[in-house]
């Protein structure tokens, strides 16, 4: 298992791309918690500074996306073939990247998680808060934002394996998250919606960017997080076990 692992990371410092990718998490958080104090954010409100610290979880959608090209990625390179030729135990393959780029993930989301921390401290010192870092809410939020993020390079491990077509696969994802749980969310409410893995993933973040107004306990929504991931990397294991590579 380790030379497949040690694999997976030599992989992953050639490319310049799916490091890219992630560096924009950071951006990303910056980016909301600063849409979040513009457009009247109340820093002065607890609440407030329980959302800016959870736009960490936005963050998980680029690991999701990162995720997906472990597999779809090499699909479409044609690389596949060549890692399933020196390691043939495809199972062992699939779960080397899964503890590798479920293990990005978590080093992302701390990433993502030090961007909020900074980005929350400057706008509530330049507008007169007081940044509570110290309250223990304020690392159940950023530690759920960083098992969001984990969860989602597992889960993306599994779409790729599942949808070896790389473009399509993240279109689907991103719809997914987009469209299709937006839409569920209006037609069966919220109390069935929680139960889907981006409103889940709020809730482990415990607080609702979505304005869904019940979420999961934060350990329900770790839970519901861990067994879609599970779930997918089941699936991700067996299908590549009995499919053709090409």
């Amino acid at each position: 298992m380790l030379p497949l692992i040690r694999s997976e990371l030599r992989k992953l410092t050639t490319l310049r791309g799916p490091w890219l990718l992630l560096a924009a998490g950071p951006l990303i958080v910056i980016a909301g918690i600063t849409g979040l104090i513009q457009s009247g954010g109340d820093v002065h409100d607890p609440a407030t500074q329980a959302t800016a610290l959870a736009h960490v979880g936005i963050a998980a959608v680029l690991t999701l996306i990162f995720g997906i090209l472990a597999v779809a990625g090499e699909y479409r390179h044609g690389t596949i073939t060549d890692t399933y030729l020196s390691f043939p135990r495809r199972g062992r393959v699939i779960a080397a990247k899964l503890a590798v780029y479920a293990l990005v993930g978590a080093a992302a989301g701390l990433v993502s998680s030090l961007a909020a921390i900074a980005a929350t401290a400057v706008w509530w010192q330049a507008k007169g808060g007081t940044f509570q870092l110290a309250a223990g809410s304020a690392w159940l939020t950023l530690g759920g934002g960083v098992a969001a993020n984990v969860a989602f390079a597992a889960i993306g491990v599994g779409v790729g394996a599942l949808v070896r077509n790389l473009a399509g696969a993240v279109a689907a994802a991103l719809a997914w998250i987009a469209l299709i749980e937006g839409i569920a969310g209006q037609l069966v409410g919220s109390g069935l919606a929680r139960w889907l893995p981006f409103y889940a993933s709020e809730a482990l973040d415990r607080t609702s960017l979505s304005a869904t107004a019940r979420l999961l306990p934060q350990w329900g929504g770790g839970l519901v997080l861990l067994g879609y991931a599970a779930a997918f990397a089941a699936a991700a294991v067996l299908t590549t076990l009995k499919r053709d590579v090409t």
